[in-house]
């Protein structure tokens, strides 16, 4: 069975990739055995690549629907993207702008047909990334935002919630993105922490001599002031109630009035009341009917109603109006001043509150069932702390700005009436105005927000609002896994549309995985320049390396700090198995065996008696790969994947291959035939790759179609093979120990070699000395030979105080002897590197006890310093033992 040298993943993974896709061995099924598992992907945009917090979510949501395949549910991975309406947007705007064109020439028609177009070119980049990199998606179910089947269960929805009285349109204050031209929802906007001013100026009092002194950090809306609020309760201004001031600049009279807006013990217990460009000031304008005067444009420069002003940049016109307040006199002092400076998640623009006409879902009563089905634990969030963190937006959730002034995206299904006004919201089109018979209709020009949308993916994707076979076999999903920056974006309004429309809700878990972060632990962004493409990184070590190196970091409730190294660690993982492998197949070869076929029970669940004559070494892998099985089940099950990857790492690579197929070499040069051994041999490695397979499917695919394929029996991929379940039998305990035994002498063993800088080429002998493991000595006095190259002598009781080196364990002591003739050469090493040790232990504490140098240099340096000095002592230690044991 011929096998190449060097493990290349680069060479059969895209092999692989496209032959899981043409066998069609992902399809679910929507009919047979009762057991469902269904997931939706977290839908990419479409504008995107893959980054690596994709590679990762992949990657764990692989794991679960593998698993669950190869336990025999019927298995669904839903996949699909999103149009992802303001990043589609600009990126064809930019595209176009290099073509000479202007979108408003263009017109909304053939914008968007060049964005369907550029869908077509562009949009399936992140498909056929998820197909290389492994994703066992049912393909066959793809779905997009803006599809048909989307677009009707979007309008349908919108329609319901309206005719409920959940939607509606008016005039509020909005978060504004110059940038974008549109309209935000609270979430789409970043709060960052800014060094800014807080200006206190002067608006004189008319009829009196006195001024009020209100604090801002925004000067330049003073312009749109339509009032000042003093507090009913501030005893400071009991005489100035009624009274109106003259707004500096402006020259126009605005009233004080009383409004718990202002806080007495806040400054001056005064503030200015501009209704067009704050929140709060919009409430209190609507308390006190007051004007609202908008001075910022939708471009975030200054209007028409800014007076002298008006054409300028909001900051320009900042400067402007400081300058002109200065030279009244009517500046009275500037301080620093930190601020929260609202930005626009995509493009980083400060935002501006603007009032405008917009379409607002009432949340509120849709929050109260999505609360309560995680309180119930309907819905269950993994880590659990997560809840908590649900529960505080949703007690104190704001109705949803969904209009967004946008072309691409679903159009809202409401049309005006330009005879009377009136506003139509329907399913299709209407042909007359139903008020007034008018056919002058034209559609709202606004699409909804993109996580309008997002929000009806687990059942719009299923067929929603007909009553699908889909449907009804994969709704509610099982388990969503996503990131936490999404939970309010995406999570919980997922939940609340489910519960509104399905009377049921959207998933079962939730499970929310961490971040990837860079080696400095840092965020990784563009800004920063220390993103990773997972594509390059897949080249570079290969697929499965990539999974494995994520998932040993992925511990529940924690990011995950990316290295080089362990990327370098997990192909090197694989290589080892693909030596593992080689060593099987030329044995094979060798025997003259094409394939394994198994036998009828299953392998690893084979209970050898121990009177029956299997080696001691294959009832140990059976009793170890057991354990590994429940391990690596309930690892999965319970979405700690960082404890199934060291799981199946430990059993491959330390007992496996380090000590299992080193003990089988031996039987090999014994008997070349494929006797029992072999085939429990064989048998053992099959089982841990099918157990390993949801973790490298890739490798473990490659390896087993060569191991399985003369077997008649065998299924078409190791993806639809059994995943090995444990055996309810206890452990092999007499196996166990009498390995773990044989482990410890022969550990033992080559750490005296090491400390004693023997050459591994060379015998030695040495003396057990023990009175509970003699036995087992004997009998396993060959492998201790081959694997520590040691002669033992073995007597019953405790090793004497001298007599060669010495390791001791609770059953036995090991006595290593170094041949006379050596003794005098072995010494003189040792006392020159105990020489060189002792010099560096007492330059590292000279540095260390230097107080100058320590108050100078680096804390990393110290640390290091430190560090070393630690390792000097303990390798000295060593050197003293050695030469101690020389003294015998």
């Amino acid at each position: 069975m011929q096998i190449e040298k060097v493990y290349e993943p680069q060479r059969f993974e895209p092999h692989w990739a496209q032959w899981w896709i043409d066998t069609g061995i992902f399809r679910a099924d929507d009919h047979g055995q009762p057991g469902v598992f269904s997931l939706v992907i977290p839908p990419p945009n479409v504008t995107g690549s893959l980054h690596i917090g994709h590679m990762l979510e992949h990657t764990e949501i692989d794991v679960t629907i593998r698993w669950h395949r190869m336990r025999g549910d019927r298995t669904l991975w839903l996949p699909g993207t999103d149009h992802a309406g303001i990043a589609t947007q600009m990126v064809v705007d930019r595209k176009l702008a290099q073509e000479g064109i202007n979108r408003l020439e263009l017109g909304r028609e053939k914008f968007e047909q060049r964005v369907w177009e550029w869908k077509a070119q562009y949009g399936g980049r992140i498909k056929s990334q998820m197909i290389r990199t492994g994703a066992s998606c049912d393909w066959s179910r793809e779905r997009f935002t803006l599809d048909p089947g989307l677009s009707r269960a979007v309008r349908e929805v919108f329609v319901r919630l309206y005719e409920k009285g959940l939607i509606y349109r008016g005039e509020y204050m909005v978060n504004w993105c110059p940038d974008c031209m549109t309209a935000l929802s609270d979430l789409e906007v970043k709060a960052q922490e800014t060094e800014g001013n807080l200006w206190h100026i002067r608006y004189p009092v008319n009829g009196t001599d006195r001024s009020i002194v209100v604090a801002t950090t925004r000067p330049e809306t003073l312009l749109g002031d339509t009032a000042v609020a003093v507090n009913p309760t501030d005893a400071r201004y009991f005489d100035l109630h009624g009274r109106t001031v003259r707004l500096p600049l402006m020259d126009r009279d605005i009233p004080i009035i009383l409004d718990e807006l202002a806080d007495p013990k806040f400054g001056t217990g005064a503030v200015k009341v501009t209704p067009a460009h704050d929140p709060n000031d919009f409430e209190a304008g609507k308390r006190h009917n007051l004007p609202k005067i908008q001075v910022i444009g939708e471009t975030a420069r200054m209007t028409a109603a800014a007076g002298p002003y008006a054409g300028l940049d909001r900051y320009e016109a900042r400067k402007r109006v400081v300058a002109d307040l200065e030279q009244l006199g009517l500046l009275e002092k500037v301080e620093p001043y930190t601020i929260n400076l609202g930005k626009c998640d995509r493009s980083k623009t400060v935002v501006e509150p603007l009032i405008s006409t917009q379409w607002f879902v009432k949340t509120k009563p849709l929050a109260e069932k999505a609360i309560e089905v995680v309180e119930t634990g309907q819905i269950r969030f993994i880590p659990e702390n997560w809840s908590k963190t649900y529960y505080e937006w949703m007690y104190n959730i704001r109705d949803w700005c969904i209009s967004r002034q946008l072309w691409w995206g679903h159009r809202i299904p409401a049309w005006h009436c330009s005879g009377c006004r009136e506003t139509v919201v329907a399913r299709e089109a209407p042909q007359s105005c139903p008020r007034c018979g008018s056919h002058q209709l034209s559609q709202d020009p606004d699409v909804l927000d993109t996580w309008f949308s997002s929000a009806l993916w687990p059942f719009s994707t299923l067929g929603w609002p007909d009553q699908t076979l889909d449907l009804e076999t994969f709704y509610p999903t099982s388990l969503l896994i996503t990131g936490f920056d999404i939970l309010f974006f995406w999570v919980a309004r997922m939940i609340m549309m489910g519960c509104e429309f399905m009377g049921d809700v959207p998933f079962r878990q939730v499970y929310i995985h961490g971040l990837v972060r860079d080696a400095e632990r840092q965020k990784m962004s563009k800004t920063r320049g220390n993103t990773i493409d997972p594509l390059v990184l897949t080249e570079t070590y290969g697929t499965d390396a990539v999974r494995m190196g994520l998932l040993m970091g992925a511990a529940p409730g924690t990011d995950i700090v990316y290295s080089d190294e362990r990327m370098e660690s997990a192909r090197a993982f694989g290589n080892k198995i693909w030596n593992a492998a080689r060593l099987l197949f030329l044995n094979m070869e060798r025997s003259g065996v094409e394939s394994w076929v198994p036998d009828s029970l299953e392998s690893y669940r084979l209970k050898a008696d121990p009177d029956a004559g299997v080696p001691i070494e294959d009832r140990w892998i059976f009793s170890r790969l057991n354990a590994c099985a429940e391990q690596a089940n309930r690892a999965i099950d319970q979405y700690r994947y960082h404890e199934a990857a060291q799981v199946l790492w430990h059993f491959f690579w330390d007992e496996f291959c380090d000590w299992y197929l080193e003990l089988k070499k031996l039987r090999f040069r014994e008997n070349s035939s494929l006797d029992a051994g072999w085939r429990n041999l064989l048998a053992a490695f099959e089982t841990a790759l099918r157990l390993l397979h949801p973790v490298m499917p890739f490798l473990t695919e490659e390896l087993w179609q060569r191991l399985a394929k003369a077997n008649p029996y065998r299924p078409l991929s190791i993806a639809l093979c059994t995943y090995p379940q444990p055996d309810a039998a206890p452990a092999d305990t007499e196996a166990e120990h009498e390995i773990a035994v044989l482990q410890d002498i022969v550990t033992l063993a080559r750490a005296l070699r090491a400390d004693m800088k023997i050459d591994p080429r060379q015998q030695v002998e040495g003396t057990l000395y023990s009175r509970t493991v003699l036995e087992i000595a004997a009998r396993n006095a060959a492998a201790i030979l081959r694997l520590a190259n040691v002669k033992l002598e073995l007597r019953a009781g405790v090793a004497p105080s001298s007599g060669g080196a010495v390791r001791s364990t609770t059953e036995f002591d090991l006595v290593l002897h170094v041949p006379k003739t050596q003794v005098e050469a072995q010494r003189k090493r040792l006392d020159k590197e105990k020489e060189q040790l002792e010099k560096n232990i007492g330059n590292s504490r000279r540095q260390l006890s230097d107080e100058t140098f320590l108050s100078r240099a680096p804390e990393k340096v110290v640390q290091s310093i430190r560090q070393k000095l630690g390792e000097y002592e303990a390798q000295l230690a060593k050197v003293q033992a050695a030469l101690g044991s020389l003294e015998g």
